[in-house]
């Protein structure tokens, strides 16, 4: 299979060092960046087993012309270079995370005259002092309303500002203390910027010297019988500690660290963030990110860290990060992180204590962060009928596919050619509804489609007969081919005529269960281009099935084929239509390989010695034991079989025949 890739280097080309490599497309844009201690080792796996790889990286491959390489010194060096190139080319089919939401921050402009605090989305600006990410936007403004009362910075926009400065009056939070009211001069620039850096310096953990200050003021107001100003400063000391008191303690005071937790599936994952400074929780930040290949739990915390680190100010950067596992190159990471940091950054696993319970509180965050972005995208309502209509209105469908069925078949070598069907409704997976197919056929995937369409809906066309829906005169002629499809089953076209049988065609009277193929789909999509779409039409009309659409997704440049025609319909890439089929394709390749695996696994195991009558497990596993494989037993005397514990004569004069007369 791995000849389906024209531009695989010649044996010897690839150097054996370090390196980073690059996949270029037809028109020579970057599309894949890569690192690998061992480029030789690395690249070639790309092309041994193409059939065996994540579908998504055979889309890269069949999408690449070409592949180059950089060799390097160290992987530290290679870490470096891939950063540079993904962020240079920002290749298409290189993760990226994004958020899964935009995440509000506490800022301060410390760049102005007069520092102003407020709550700000999106990209960071330079000059701007940022505490967070914080869930929601009133939990910042709840907690800088009671900061205001001991910080009374400016809060107001530059409008407010200049018409306040302009009328000589400050603005309300003047009037109520909770504002200094630099705009009539009040306070002067310094001790504005004094009030900010004193907030700042509150928000960044350090608050311990900020209530010990007010409480020694309110003792001295107290002592000189200023119980009006004890008062005050009495209720600042309870706006600071329940300002504190809604950032939990988690951990000891002097700790700062990043807790990374990962939750995954086959097509996507999600990562969530909690920020630990002085021991509190300060933040939380979560971002998701489409799996463009088959990337283990280790590879993908690697390219998050280099990703969330490698724009970040060095001193965002905290002296630990927990994860949940290791990147495979940890020690490279680390390097690279310190060296950004300008000081040590320590990369661990927590194995015990508080930080381990931390990191399930955030992998528990992880979970349900995933379960709702797939919930938002693939459960929302209005998102699945906008891409059920796109579908309908794309492939010009009378109706919308309510029902779509998906087809792809898996094999190594034309070896073990299976199949498998899913299915969705309404946009959503319909599991109960899966089936797989061991095929018959050895001549392709074309052949392989039509086999499987065919016997599909053979067996739908058998359930129609047989509940009598092809007597009342629809579907498909029953003197045709569905007449052939319903010899042998049970009952015969005339059990149809049982009130049961008309009332519910799909369930099965006896049992009350569903039958397993009564329900048509309004849409096929095949693992392929127009040569497999045009095998599953052939075989629809084969069978008399006209009311069925069919389109083949082909993995290259995600386009559809209708059957007949010379051009594909291209559809766009962020449209829900082509997400949906995608997830549709995609799940149908996943449950195929599953099949795939285990019937390759099982075959596997059997033995030559599975053929020798009257040959058991137990004395089957003693013969391997005794000589170590069949080619040595095959190679061994009666006497000397006769030496395995349980085997007689007359046993061991079978198995030497048995395996005499087999080709090895």
């Amino acid at each position: 299979m791995g000849g389906q890739v024209s531009f695989r280097p010649k044996p010897g080309s690839i150097p054996e060092s370090p390196g980073v490599y690059r996949f270029k497309d037809a028109e020579g844009r970057v599309i894949y960046v890569g690192k690998a201690k061992s480029l030789r080792q690395r690249l070639n796996s790309y092309f041994a087993d193409f059939a065996g790889l994540h579908p998504r990286t055979q889309t890269m491959l069949t999408t690449a012309v070409d592949v180059d390489w950089t060799v390097v010194g160290t992987e530290v060096e290679a870490l470096q270079l891939e950063y540079s190139w993904i962020k240079e080319y920002d290749p298409r089919f290189n993760v990226k995370y994004r958020d899964d939401k935009s995440y509000p921050y506490l800022a301060v402009t410390m760049g102005e005259e007069f520092p102003r605090v407020q709550v700000l989305r999106g990209a960071k600006r330079k000059g701007t002092r940022y505490f967070g990410p914080y869930s929601h936007a009133w939990a910042i403004r709840e907690t800088v309303d009671l900061l205001l009362r001991v910080f009374p910075i400016r809060s107001c926009s530059g409008g407010v500002f200049k018409r306040a400065a302009q009328i000589g009056r400050p603005c309300l939070l003047g009037y109520i203390d909770k504002c200094s009211a630099p705009c009539v001069s009040r306070v002067t620039a310094e001790e504005h910027r004094a009030l900010a850096d004193d907030f700042c310096e509150f928000m960044a953990g350090n608050t311990g010297r900020f209530v010990k200050r007010l409480e020694r003021e309110m003792r001295e107001a107290a002592v000189e019988q200023e119980y009006e100003r004890a008062a005050r400063l009495r209720d600042d000391i309870q706006a600071l500690r329940q300002a504190m008191e809604k950032q939990a303690v988690v951990l000891g005071d002097n700790t700062d660290c990043d807790v990374v937790a990962l939750a995954e599936d086959p097509l996507e994952a999600a990562v969530q963030v909690f920020y630990v400074r002085g021991g509190r929780i300060r933040g939380q930040r979560g971002w998701v990110v489409d799996k463009v290949e088959e990337a283990a739990p280790g590879e993908l915390v690697e390219q998050f860290l280099l990703q969330m680190y490698g724009e970040a100010a060095a001193e965002a950067l905290p002296r630990e990060v927990l994860v949940p596992v290791l990147p495979p190159d940890a020690a490279a990471v680390t390097e690279l992180l310190g060296e950004h940091r300008g000081a040590r950054v320590e990369i661990r696993v927590p194995q015990r204590g508080d930080k381990r319970s931390l990191m399930e509180t955030v992998e528990r965050n992880a979970v349900e962060s995933l379960k709702q972005h797939k919930l938002r995208r693939a459960s929302d309502l209005t998102a699945r009928s906008r891409a059920l209509q796109e579908v309908a209105d794309a492939l010009d469908l009378d109706q919308v596919p309510l029902r779509i069925e998906c087809y792809d078949v898996s094999h190594i070598q034309g070896t073990d050619v299976v199949a498998s069907m899913v299915v969705f409704e309404d946009g959503l997976a319909r599991k109960s509804e899966y089936r797989r197919f061991s095929v018959r056929s050895t001549e392709g995937d074309v052949a392989s489609i039509h086999e499987v369409i065919s016997r599909r809906f053979k067996r739908y066309l058998e359930e129609r007969s047989a509940t009598g829906e092809l007597d009342a005169g629809t579907g498909a002629d029953p003197a045709g081919p569905a007449e052939e499809a319903a010899e042998g089953v049970s009952g015969g076209p005339g059990t149809g005529d049982g009130p049961s049988a008309r009332t519910s065609p799909g369930i099965d009277p006896e049992t009350g269960k569903p039958r397993k193929f009564a329900y048509p789909p309004n849409l096929v999509v095949v693992d392929g281009g127009p040569a497999q779409a045009a095998a599953a039409r052939r075989a629809l009309d084969e069978l008399g099935v006209d009311d069925v659409a069919v389109c083949g997704l082909a993995k290259r440049l995600e386009e559809v084929w209708l059957p007949g025609e010379d051009l594909p319909v291209i559809l766009a890439r962020s449209s829900e239509a082509l997400y949906l089929l995608q997830r549709v394709r995609d799940e149908a390749h996943r449950f195929a390989i599953t099949y795939h695996r285990s019937k390759r696994s099982k075959s596997v195991k059997e033995s030559a010695l599975d053929e020798v009558p009257g040959l058991g497990p137990a004395r089957r596993q003693a013969l391997i034991k005794h000589f170590g494989s069949v080619k040595r037993l095959r190679e061994a005397t009666a006497a000397q079989i006769c030496e395995v514990p349980g085997i007689g004569p007359s046993t061991a004069e079978t198995i030497v025949s048995a395996l005499k007369g087999q080709n090895p």
